[in-house]
């Protein structure tokens, strides 16, 4: 929900929701997984050509991911990423209280 301000609105917490982007969940979570990605990569000291080995992807590949050019990354290619970077990925189903649909969301331990 946004609300209106004399000189700016504050976002709804999804920059694509706010863009008016009709996928705007799973763009939002599939970021949210690339900026972990990221992260470890340089939490590990992994230059590039050592990550993309370590994740099964060529160079290439893993710089579009660290540039945020998700097009070719569905969110399960990229939990199996988190996860081949030394990451445990746990699915938690509750129900929703609110409206239909329930939503995705990532959490990260931070250590």
């Amino acid at each position: 929900m946004k609300f209106a301000h004399d000189d700016y609105e504050v976002g709804s917490g999804n920059v694509f929701k706010d863009l008016g982007l009709a996928n705007a969940d799973e763009l939002d979570l599939r970021s949210d997984l690339a900026l972990i990605i990221a992260g470890r990569i340089r939490k590990l000291g992994l230059s590039q050509v050592k990550a993309a080995e370590v994740m099964g992807l060529d160079q290439p590949k893993v710089s579009a991911l660290i540039r945020g050019h998700l097009e070719k990354f569905s969110k399960d290619r990229l939990c199996e990423l988190v996860r081949r970077l030394g990451c445990d990925v746990d699915i938690r189903i509750r129900e929703h209280k609110g409206s239909m649909p329930g939503k995705m969301k990532v959490t990260t331990d931070r250590a």
